[in-house]
């Protein structure tokens, strides 16, 4: 029977409660048992990845396959319903904010210890934080992918600029964090992977700080290779063929029905599709448009999730000529969105002119969009004295993403219609696992790039912050007064003034063109029949002690 489930913002699959972010508590994730739960989960489930994870360290890295493993590993202390991207309780039952919102006293959960023994309590809860806040300039650099900064602004080294302040031990379940400056996405920031908590005794002994290996390219501590959190599975083991976790016997929370899960990693979406027929793999995440009808044919069960992340072709204006506005308006001139979306993506992924999905507040109907006219683009780069300069091409071989489902593919059809306007381009395909995001997200010689950005919470500030809040090494975007307009948007109460000075940002960033967003795709998995109901989220919040199998 061919069961194809549609868009989920209305999924029933999650069992998360919601609690507002006044601290009124509400059901933690996983608290309460389903009734096709067992006491001791037994089933073993073998998901397929599109590739290995860069590192599993959440602080280090914003790879979607590394949060897919350290979100059953690592919990924070705040969680996400899976569906609407609003904050739950996690690894704190309740909380509240004083001090104009400067201040959040939090109630941890109690009797509950990493998966080394060490006991989970307010020291803990600081001493993460105060890693975070201390991380040496010199790792900052090696690792491009840290969340803090696109979060918090700055660390300690520049506390004026930080929007962390501290993190105080009230008592062993209470803990408090202070702010410079009110921040009304703060609740939904902490429900980033990346602020889950890590054992501090596995953090030290591990020396998580020290990045001297080096995984797929990037460098990496040895604890991003053996991460030790409170969640409902254990690291056991990482090989070149998988990677394997088992339920926690210690959990405090729902274990569900799966004991062990082998993450297998295959490289492109025929050998996931073949794998999944040949009962290799009980489901696989990232369903292409070109296998999607062959799966449907064969009866295999697809859930669709909501477009929640936008595709980008980037551009660097520290590489001439793109340091030209006319240029760059011809490069988003010469790109035909509605021909890749159909050729490329699944159905019903929508066009984008900005980087705010549309359910999202903040999102501007009217943000400017030149549209696909090539011939306008020939005229703006005769204007601009564009000589026929090389532009270096990056983009990844061997990876599927959730917004980028065929980059290869993708790949060859842009440049395709850059070459036709004129456009000198030199491919530089790199592989995904051989350090992709940190060769494109640092400075360096990429003029163009293909990437994207998955969100992780329910604010326009999870796009516009990361993307464009600051000066990165990615696009070589200087622009001080976006930042600043950025800055002063998250601190405003949600509303009518925060929304329309989000509108306005998005129309401020869409005329200048640091990138051109060229789709908000939709993603989907594919399940063996073994499997009843399987968690999906626009956020990828997917525990899978959620995950129903058949009896």
């Amino acid at each position: 029977m061919i069961r194809r489930l549609g868009i989920l913002f209305t999924a029933v699959f999650v069992i998360l409660g919601l609690a507002s972010c006044t601290g009124t508590p509400g059901p933690a994730a996983s608290s309460s048992a389903s009734s096709t739960a067992v006491a001791e989960p037994t089933a073993t489930f073998n998901f397929g990845t599109a590739s290995m994870p860069l590192g599993l360290d959440p602080a280090m890295t914003a790879d979607s396959e590394s949060y897919r493993v350290t979100r059953q590993v690592l919990e924070g202390l705040v969680g996400v319903d899976g569906t609407t991207g609003q904050t739950t309780p996690l690894l704190a039952t309740e909380w509240k904010d004083s001090n104009n919102g400067l201040s959040y006293d939090f109630k941890l959960r109690e009797k509950v210890t990493f998966h080394d023994g060490t006991p989970f309590d307010a020291a803990a809860v600081c001493a993460n934080f105060n890693r975070w806040f201390t991380f040496p300039a010199d790792l900052r650099k090696q690792a491009p992918g840290i969340s803090f900064q696109s979060v918090f602004k700055a660390y300690s080294d520049e506390p004026v600029f930080s929007i962390f302040k501290d993190c105080k031990v009230v008592s062993a379940s209470n803990v408090q964090i202070n702010l410079t400056r009110p921040f009304t996405g703060f609740l939904q920031a902490l429900t980033l992977p990346a602020f889950a908590i890590s054992s501090p005794t596995a953090l030290e002994g591990q020396k998580a700080n020290v990045l001297d290996k080096v995984q797929n390219g990037q460098a990496v501590s040895a604890y991003a290779g053996h991460p030790v959190g409170t969640g409902p599975y254990v690291f056991t083991a990482w090989d070149e063929h998988k990677i394997t976790l088992t339920s926690y016997k210690g959990y405090w929370g729902n274990r569900g029905q799966i004991g062990v899960i082998n993450f297998i990693p295959y490289d492109h979406a025929e050998t996931r599709q073949q794998a999944l027929l040949d009962g290799k793999i009980d489901a696989y995440d990232l369903v292409t448009s070109g296998t999607f009808d062959q799966l449907v044919k064969k009866g295999v069960q697809i859930i669709q999730r909501d477009p929640f992340s936008v595709m980008y072709l980037g551009m660097n204006q520290a590489v001439a000529p793109l340091d030209k506005l006319e240029v760059r308006q011809a490069i988003e001139m010469a790109i035909d969105k509605e021909s890749l979306i159909r050729r490329f993506f699944i159905d019903n992924t929508a066009q984008a002119s900005q980087f705010v999905p549309p359910k999202l507040s903040g999102f501007n109907n009217n943000a400017p969009s030149l549209g696909y006219n090539p011939e306008k683009a020939k005229e703006l780069l005769e204007k601009a004295g564009y000589k026929g300069e090389e532009l270096k091409f990056y983009y990844p071989l061997n990876a599927t993403r959730a917004y980028m489902p065929t980059p290869e593919k993708i790949y060859a059809e842009i440049s395709r219609q850059l070459v036709a306007v004129g456009i000198n381009i030199k491919p530089v395909p790199v592989d995904w696992e051989d350090g992709y995001l940190q060769k494109v997200q640092s400075p360096g010689d990429h003029a163009l790039h293909l990437l994207g950005w998955n969100g992780s919470y329910a604010d326009a500030d999870n796009f516009l912050g990361p993307l464009f809040g600051e000066a990165r090494g990615e696009f070589g975007y200087t622009d001080s007064e976006v930042f600043h307009k950025i800055e002063r948007a998250r601190a405003l109460p949600d509303g009518d003034d925060r929304n329309t000075q989000y509108q306005a940002i998005n129309a401020e960033i869409a005329a200048s063109v640091p990138a051109v967003p060229i789709a908000f795709p939709i993603s989907a998995l594919a399940l063996s029949d073994k499997v009843e109901s399987y968690p999906a989220s626009p956020v990828l919040n997917e525990v899978f002690t959620n995950v129903r199998l058949k009896p």
